[in-house]
């Protein structure tokens, strides 16, 4: 905490006394952040000044740690005092001083050494972060000092390697597997769970392309080892989950089940219990989040319910009440699983108890066209959902057919719901053509009053 400037590296560091050595019962935090040069991380000791204030604020209690505003409720998560405490007392692990020898990643520059470094700290990931109580993603808005580039939490998100570090936190077994995301000195939420989902370690980028082979392989073991974890010990609810979105998250082509087969992989005793079943996570999200029209087809012939909402995902990203449309279109599924679902008389403008349906949620052009096809009500609100979440094609998508930018309150959910998406300029700008105002006031409505009156945002 007393560390000026630009950070030194490990062989000073142990030089000059300073390092510890792992022993149990020593409270880490694991920081991960994107590298501000190619030959430093952080040149300036720029993100450095973030971190140590950001910390000193949430010490003593200046900087509340709120989870983000989407998952936002009156049982809030927080910090307790007794955990500002641990925080006070605690060991950082920074890869720059917490590992020796590391090195530049550059693509074609000292490739036969930086390989053999490569995997030793593929290999040690896990185990770092393993080791680690708390995971601080540090994402404070810079500039890169080689590029000139913005670093934000979006480019820190595209970066392969800090894809590996977060899923080895997100997918360990423990209790305990949140993130802290550190925006500024003064900012700092608990991670968005969708923010990281769609995001593969498959399509990350690296700067040195020969790593992609083993990273991705950590990310399956990953992966792997949390679906065995679950099916061991339960519970029943997220082993389905974590089995039924594998494929999608390690960019794997899926293999269209046959009834027999699904039923013995989720865990169902019958075709029977599986049509009845009224569980949140039962078959028919199963066949959603798997992506199999074959087993969605032949659950609706035996009269399984296509509407079904969701329960006891909220602290995955899918909250309850939400449909099996929804949990579809969230979930980045194929305009194919859409169209298996209004075929079998999925209501395409049900909504959650929010209000909100499909057309909001949607994240493709491809699901703003076969919703529109089955008549799905567009009010002027849904293009904030994709404003937010989806890409500028998507928003682009419904300004086609008329949602109208001026009374949308688009721009207002941009500011506040697109930081983990790397084109929101784009949308903003493609907003700002379509004649949206940028003066606008916006009146919060429902649940969001609630929010802005009891987080001092309006």
């Amino acid at each position: 905490m007393q560390m000026r400037g630009a950070p030194e590296p490990h062989n000073v560091l142990q030089e000059k006394g300073v390092l510890h050595q792992y022993y149990p019962g020593m409270f880490v935090i694991f920081v991960s952040h994107q590298w501000l040069s190619s030959v430093h991380p952080d040149p300036q000791g720029e993100q450095m000044r973030v971190l140590q204030k950001a910390l000193a604020g949430v010490i003593d209690g200046t900087v509340q740690i709120t989870e983000d505003i989407v998952s936002r409720s009156s049982d809030e998560k927080s910090l307790s005092s007794s955990e500002r405490k641990q925080i006070a007392d605690a060991f950082l692990f920074f890869d720059w001083f917490a590992i020796p020898q590391i090195t530049a990643r550059t693509h074609g520059v000292n490739e036969d050494t930086t390989k053999t470094d490569a995997a030793l700290a593929v290999q040690s990931i896990p185990a770092y972060v393993e080791l680690c109580d708390l995971f601080l993603a540090l994402v404070p808005e810079l500039t890169h000092k080689d590029s000139a580039q913005r670093v934000n939490y979006a480019t820190w998100m595209s970066r392969g390697w800090c894809r590996a570090e977060l899923w080895c936190r997100l997918l360990s077994n423990k209790s305990d597997s949140s993130v802290i995301v550190v925006h500024s000195a003064t900012e700092a939420e608990f991670m968005f769970p969708l923010d990281w989902q769609s995001r593969s370690i498959v399509d990350g980028d690296f700067t040195v392309e020969a790593d992609r082979t083993e990273v991705v392989r950590l990310g399956e073991m990953a992966v792997e080892s949390k679906i065995r974890h679950l099916q061991d010990r339960g519970p029943l609810s997220h082993y389905r989950f974590w089995a039924a979105l594998c494929p999608n998250l390690l960019r794997q082509q899926r293999k269209w089940s046959e009834m027999d087969a699904f039923l013995r992989h989720f865990k169902f005793g019958s075709l029977r219990e599986a049509v009845h079943d009224d569980t949140g996570m039962n078959a028919v999200m199963c066949a959603v989040f798997s992506g199999d029209t074959n087993i969605l087809r032949l659950l609706a012939g035996s009269r399984a319910n296509m509407n079904h909402t969701l329960t006891g995902l909220n602290e995955l990203g899918y909250y309850d009440t939400q449909t099996a449309l929804m949990a579809a279109t969230k979930s980045r599924q194929d305009v194919d699983v859409l169209a298996a679902l209004l075929e079998c008389r999925a209501d395409v403008n049900g909504c959650a108890r929010t209000g909100l349906t499909s057309l909001y949620l949607s994240r493709t052009p491809g699901h703003v066209k076969i919703l529109l096809e089955h008549r799905a009500n567009m009010p002027d609100y849904v293009l904030g959902g994709a404003a937010s979440f989806a890409c500028p094609d998507t928003v682009k998508a419904l300004l086609s057919h008329r949602c109208d930018a001026r009374k949308a309150a688009a721009l207002h959910a941009v500011a506040m719901l697109s930081r983990s998406n790397g084109r929101a300029l784009e949308t903003a700008k493609l907003l700002l053509a379509h004649r949206a105002n940028v003066n606008e006031t916006h009146q919060p409505m429902g649940e969001m009053t609630w929010y802005c009156r009891n987080f001092g945002t309006g």
